[in-house]
């Protein structure tokens, strides 16, 4: 019996030092079968010549700009379908894995004829007991999704077999590449954030669940402070949570409750003193409802 071919897809954009560590951590895999494709995404810290020095086994595709994270990962998974790849795994640069973690995957996609997609458990690399992501749900009454057991120390809470969910994040995907080729690559309008979740809805659509495996192991290292008060990553949270909406189709509740939230955050940021540093968020979460309004998808420059 063979065995499956696994094309693993990193991005990079200037984060050498992340991007070494992980090329590093999947060097430790027991699986037989992979390759590694980085597609780097236009980065100007020297990023391509120490990659290609350091891990010459890898192959390193250049896209010459910043095609976000949608296009720099559609361009890796163009070259896998060409490498005939039975899956591809899209994974996050600052993510460092277990050794078990990609046969494991494959292992409960392999097992079940109906799934499409797979990840694993996701820890905060700062904290490697406490749970980033354990697949995540769409809430469709309230228009918003969110990732199950962020927060939680494990205590095997999450602990048995492979089970269905709502959705998983694109920081660690693998997809079957017939489903792949059925229901299409991730959709450019939304250049980064909310493309995985509309992503596993086509794949849901298209007839296949999503698996979390939670024998799976990931660590990410990721900083939801940061990422808060960031008003780029706010910015396409926003107008991509609406671009989300549209695509999907969803009902006039999820709509209804959506603007209403927008509306009641909006405000208090703006009458109440304590909120007054949060100015430069207001802002682009104003920009980015009136882009979803007038159609300006894809990258925004704030």
């Amino acid at each position: 019996m063979s065995i499956a071919r696994v094309t693993i897809i990193i991005l990079n954009w200037n984060g050498c030092h992340d991007t070494l560590a992980c090329l590093q951590s999947l060097a430790g895999l027991d699986y037989p079968a992979y390759e590694v494709i980085v597609i780097d995404n236009g980065s100007t810290d020297n990023s391509v010549a120490v990659i290609r020095a350091t891990f010459p086994q890898v192959t390193l595709v250049e896209a010459g700009e910043n095609l976000g994270f949608v296009g720099g990962n559609n361009l890796g998974l163009e070259q896998a379908c060409k490498m005939g790849s039975d899956y591809a795994l899209l994974l996050n640069n600052d993510t460092e894995v277990a050794p078990a973690f990609l046969r494991k995957l494959v292992d409960a996609a392999e097992a079940d004829p109906t799934a499409g997609a797979a990840s694993p458990i996701i820890y905060y690399f700062d904290t490697p007991k406490v749970i980033w992501s354990a697949g995540g749900e769409v809430d469709w009454r309230h228009g918003h999704t969110r990732l199950v057991g962020m927060g939680e120390t494990d205590d095997g809470q999450f602990d048995g077999k492979p089970r269905p969910v709502g959705f998983i994040t694109g920081c660690a995907f693998l997809i079957k590449m017939p489903v792949y080729e059925q229901v299409g690559g991730l959709d450019p309008r939304f250049f980064a954030y909310y493309e995985d979740n509309e992503w596993c809805l086509r794949i849901h659509r298209a007839g296949y669940r999503i698996l979390f495996v939670p024998q799976a192991k990931v660590w990410h290292k990721i900083s939801p402070l940061v990422r808060e008060s960031s008003p780029q990553v706010h910015y396409y949270m926003t107008r991509n949570r609406l671009l989300f909406l549209k695509c999907t189709q969803a009902g006039w509740q999820s709509w209804l409750n959506t603007f209403y939230e927008y509306t009641r955050t909006l405000i208090s940021w703006t009458i109440k003193p304590r909120w007054q540093y949060k100015a430069p968020l207001r802002k682009a979460m104003i920009r980015a409802i009136l882009d979803f309004l007038r159609g300006r998808l894809g990258e925004a420059t704030l």
